[in-house]
């Protein structure tokens, strides 16, 4: 049995101890860790009785109950934990991104490297969704021809007045950059930001929302509207054009509604449902 240390019990790090406890074979959580009391306290009754509260990434890290970590902190406060957690010789599941700067990045890795482990696994959980994978085997397939256009939409509700316009990139864009990277397997070599019109319902700080263009080694052209205040709901979208057809991702299957000379289908409102399944998959994964 896999013991398991959260560090970050946030809304995301109590959906991963409810995951790792309830949903997840071969592993347990043994230890928590938040500087807020309440939220330290909301995880560790997720997780259950016995379970070790820390106030300190260290201590959980370096507590003698824990085999492996799980870091869901904010991105900025991934690189200490990151690197504590690779000199203790641990397994870690970190959601994205790896960090927020360039530089940070480059340090973790390096310490990695050095350790002599692949030690480290990244949130990346769309790699496991039955739509992207069903795009990946057609695209392996060589049926459809190469890739020649990827069109990306990600779209958010609402964020919190935190959310800054870098996050547009680092926090919600590295999903696609990710998620393309790893379909057309191909390498970015440009990458360009386009500002439209500011929505009104940002905040007067946010640029929102935002079109990004990326271009691969072999001249894939991806577009990416990354809108994160749009209201109506969680709208995660693929459509990868090739030479001899389009793939487009299938979407969560919702009853097509029609009452009253009207028509309505579901769009879901956050992450936790649409990636649900894809979620249990990539933590029943690392656990393996």
């Amino acid at each position: 049995m896999l013991k398991v240390g959260v560090i970050g019990c946030g809304g995301m790090g109590r959906d991963h101890i409810k995951r790792l406890v309830e949903r997840t074979q071969g592993a347990t959580v043994t230890a928590v860790a938040d500087m807020v009391d309440e939220l330290l306290d909301k995880g560790a009754a997720i997780a259950g009785s016995g379970c070790k509260k820390f106030k300190n990434a260290d201590d959980l890290i370096n507590c003698p109950d824990v085999d492996a970590v799980f870091i869901v902190t904010p991105g900025f406060a991934h690189k200490d934990a990151l690197l504590s957690a690779i000199r203790a010789g641990k397994r870690i599941f970190c959601e994205k991104p790896l960090c927020t700067t360039a530089e940070n990045c480059l340090a973790v890795i390096d310490a990695e490297v050095k350790s002599g482990k692949h030690l480290i696994q990244l949130g990346f959980m769309r790699r496991y969704d039955k739509g992207y994978l069903q795009i990946k085997e057609a695209l392996k397939s060589g049926e459809y021809g190469a890739p020649l256009i990827v069109h990306c939409t990600h779209r958010n509700p609402l964020v919190p007045d935190s959310y800054t316009t870098e996050m547009a990139v680092h926090d919600t864009a590295i999903h696609e950059i990710d998620v393309i990277h790893w379909l057309v397997d191909d390498d970015f070599v440009s990458a360009q930001v386009l500002f439209p019109r500011v929505t009104g319902a940002a905040a007067a700080h946010l640029k929102d929302p935002q079109i990004m263009l990326l271009r691969t080694k072999n001249g894939i052209c991806v577009d990416d509207e990354v809108f994160v205040n749009c209201k109506f709901g969680y709208d995660i979208n693929c459509e990868v054009v090739c030479e001899d057809g389009a793939l487009k991702m299938a979407q969560p299957s919702y009853p097509d509604v029609r009452k009253g000379a009207k028509g309505a289908t579901t769009i879901d409102t956050d992450c936790f449902v649409r990636f649900h399944d894809a979620y249990d998959a990539e933590v029943q994964g690392w656990v393996n």
